[in-house]
This record gives structure tokens, C-alpha cells and sequence, in this order.
């Protein structure tokens, strides 16, 4: 059809009225099936003139980036753009007359955090640049099933790993216990028979004072026996840690409402709550059916996540747990008002060994995901520095709960519970 028209236009032949309309008619059709095609792609594309102003954005961009409405007069692409940091990069790309590929960045829309792939191209024809072509992707599941697929190659090399630890440290680590206690046994035999020869350098238990001579020694001695006894029990559950992460687990599948599993769980976990200054709120799908579930394992998992929450929250803050049902899965999500988590570090918390305390093994989290994919689910996070994290737990509806909501059930379905601390 466009070859039609630039012959006509080349002849500048009369065309009659009937013409004219086919015409036209064969244009319209021709643009709206360009716009259809723009608008069935699920990748945003935006295209701009030689100065710069936003021409055409397909529906699917509208929802990633989000643009402000259109107006009549013609505006900058970068003005359209309501994300501050992509429009900077946009502006500055453009006036440079350079061209990006796959600059990556964070962007919320209603809501919905999404990792957005952008790509600036020149339009050329004739050897001449005519406007630009942004190009918008959505890389967020991608990124999704790249961190899922390091957590399996990471569990994977935990696993060889493991099998060695056990081997090569568990029994040594047993032998170097037992003949600790014995060291302590032997030790505190002398130490009696000492006591009964010199009664008068038996300390007394109700005065504290700086002894002298064996007294001393013999304080010392416990001083580092202690120290010993603590490092092998450290090492133990470092090694218990890393052989639960790597073995087939037994679960113990029940039938439960998993409400009723949070309620008690927050009582068990009540007084510690409180001394931290952390009050918990309980947003809780009443229309949750029952649930496939191992109890003590899933108690577990749970613990932790509350347990790195509370350390989250230093000075004390809200922590939120809240059951929803979705589609054909139950999700339930552990909120904090805490620190956050940095961005760098997002993609690796799942990792074996990565941890950013002190005394931290790196394989709390690991654990977690180990349970709820044993109960065929998934986790996710979405976590901001400085505002808080918020840990996903989803998991499968028994096959007979597969059916969807209705459309109006979703505003009136929560029971909402608060707890404050008490005095």
C-alpha cells in the first residue's frame, strides 16, 4: 500500500472522490495495524523524532516505565518519563547522540517493583538519523530464574562440600569433645586432692579477690577450658548447619490451618517480641483453606525469618505477617520496619556461607529456602535500605482448593489483628 501511495503522489494523478476514499481507508487500516502489532508486544517501545519528542509508545511501555498523559504540543521523550533516574539517562543519551544497550534499572509502578532493561537506538534512513528507538524489557522474572538457578548450583556445591565437612571434621570434632571432658574430669580430680592437702588456699565462694599461685592457675584453666568448649560447640552447630542444608528431609505432612500455626507460633515467641520492642500485627486471610504442612520443620523457617527480622529492627519496630490466598497458592509474607537490605546484596542472600554478622554461619536463609522448596514452594524478597524488608513465602493449595476468587472478595476477606507491647 505505501508503494501505491508514493506513486500517486509521484504522478500527482487526479484521483476521483471513490479514490480518494480507498485511499485513505487502505492508510487507516495500515496504521492500525501497525499500532495492534506495537501494542501486542510485551516489550515497550517508544520512538521519538529528529527533535526529541516522544511520537509513538505502545501500550506496554505506558505500564513499565509509566509515561504522563499526552498532550496536544510536542514535549521531550524525557519529560514524558516519570522515573527521575530513567529520564536523566534517557535525556542524557539522546542529546549525546550516543546509543545504550541493556542499561538496567529499578522502577515501581502501582505498586509493582520491576528491573527494567532500557536500549537507545537511532532511526536511520537514507544514511540520515530520523529519531530514536528506546526499547524497554522487562528483565525482572529473567533475573528471578538466574538467582534460582545460582541457588541450585549453590545447594549443589554445598552438598559435595557437606559430605566432606561430615567426614572430615564431625569426627575429629567428636574425639577432640570427648577428650576435652575427660581433660576437665582429670583436671578437677588434681585440683580436689590440691584443696584437701592445702585447705587453706580453698577459695571462698562468697568473696571475689585476685587469687595467687595455684588458685590462679587453676581459674585460668577454667577460663580456657570454657573458651574450648564454646568453639567446639560453635563448630558443631556450624556442622549440624551444614549437613540439615544437604540431606533429603523426612517431612512430617500434615493437615492445619496455617493461621492457627502463626498465632501459636507469635505466643511462643511473644516475650521475646516484647523485649525487643517489636510489636506484630496480624493480617490474616480468614478464608485460608487447610494446608499441607510439616509443623515443626515449617516452625523452623518461620523462627528464622522472625528472628532476622527482630535483629533487623535494633530500636525496635512493626513486624507484619500476612496470609493471602492467590490463585492456587497460599502466600504468606514476613514484614520489617528494619534497616533493610543494601541492593548489592539482594541477589545473594539465599547464597551458602553469605551473611553480614559477625558471627553469622551464611546458611540461616539457605536453610529457610531448603524447607519451603521441600514443601514445593518458593520464596521471595523485596527489601528497600532504610525502610524495611519483606520476605515471601508461597506455597501450593492442596489439589482440591484450585479454584480462583471471585472477583469481590478481596476487600472484605482479612481479619486484621494488632498487638501492642505491654507495659
Amino acid at each position: 500500500m505505501r508503494q501505491i501511495i508514493k506513486r500517486a503522489m509521484q504522478k500527482n494523478c487526479k484521483l476521483s472522490s471513490v479514490q480518494f476514499h480507498d485511499l485513505f481507508l487502505s492508510m487507516a487500516n495500515d496504521i492500525d495495524r501497525l499500532e495492534t502489532v506495537l501494542d501486542s508486544l510485551t516489550e515497550g517501545i517508544l520512538v521519538c523524532d529528529s527533535d526529541h519528542d516522544l511520537i509513538i509508545a505502545n501500550k506496554f511501555s505506558e505500564r513499565l516505565l509509566p509515561l504522563s498523559s499526552w498532550g496536544e504540543d510536542p514535549v521531550h521523550v524525557w519529560a514524558r518519563v516519570l522515573n527521575r533516574d530513567i529520564a536523566a539517562f534517557i535525556k542524557e543519551v539522546l542529546l549525546s547522540g550516543d546509543r545504550a544497550d541493556g542499561k538496567e534499572f529499578e522502577a515501581e509502578n502501582k505498586g509493582i517493583s520491576r528491573l527494567l532493561s532500557i536500549s537507545i537506538f537511532p532511526l536511520v534512513k537514507d544514511f540520515q538519523i530520523t529519531g530514536s528507538l528506546i526499547h524497554v524489557h522487562d528483565i525482572t522474572e529473567k533475573r528471578r530464574k538466574d538467582a534460582r538457578l545460582r541457588q541450585v548450583e549453590n545447594l549443589a556445591s554445598l552438598t559435595t562440600l557437606a559430605a566432606g565437612v561430615a567426614h572430615e571434621i564431625k569426627n575429629p570434632l567428636g574425639s577432640i569433645s570427648i577428650h576435652s571432658q575427660l581433660l576437665q574430669k582429670a583436671f578437677a580430680k588434681n585440683e580436689e586432692l590440691y584443696f584437701l592437702s592445702h585447705p587453706e588456699d580453698r577459695p571462698d565462694p562468697n568473696f571475689s579477690s585476685g587469687e595467687k599461685g595455684p588458685v590462679a592457675y587453676f581459674a585460668m584453666f577454667h577460663r580456657y577450658m570454657e573458651v574450648i568448649n564454646e568453639e567446639i560447640e560453635r563448630l558443631n552447630h556450624i556442622v549440624v548447619d551444614f549437613l540439615f542444608a544437604v540431606r533429603p528431609m523426612t517431612l512430617n505432612i500434615k493437615k492445619a490451618n496455617f493461621n492457627t500455626f502463626i498465632r501459636n507460633l507469635l505466643n511462643f515467641t511473644k516475650y521475646e517480641l516484647e523485649k525487643a520492642q517489636v510489636n506484630t500485627v496480624l493480617e490474616l486471610d480468614e478464608n485460608l483453606p487447610i494446608l499441607d504442612f510439616d509443623e515443626q520443620v515449617m516452625k523452623q523457617a518461620l523462627l528464622n525469618l522472625i528472628q532476622n527480622a527482630m535483629a533487623a529492627m535494633e530500636k525496635g519496630g512493626t513486624l507484619t505477617i500476612r496470609t493471602e490466598r492467590k490463585e492456587n497458592e497460599a502466600l504468606i509474607s514476613i514484614i520489617d520496619t528494619g534497616a533493610g537490605i543494601p541492593e548489592r546484596n539482594l541477589a545473594k542472600i539465599f547464597e551458602p556461607y553469605f551473611t553480614t554478622k559477625e558471627t553469622g554461619t551464611g546458611l540461616g536463609l539457605t536453610l529457610v529456602l531448603k524447607i519451603i522448596r521441600e514443601h514445593r514452594g518458593d520464596m521471595n524478597i523485596a527489601s528497600k535500605e532504610g525502610e524495611g524488608s519483606c520476605f515471601t513465602i508461597s506455597l501450593p493449595l492442596p489439589q482440591r482448593e484450585h479454584r480462583f476468587l471471585s472477583s469481590g472478595e478481596d476487600d472484605e476477606r482479612f481479619a486484621v489483628q494488632v498487638q501492642p507491647l505491654q507495659e
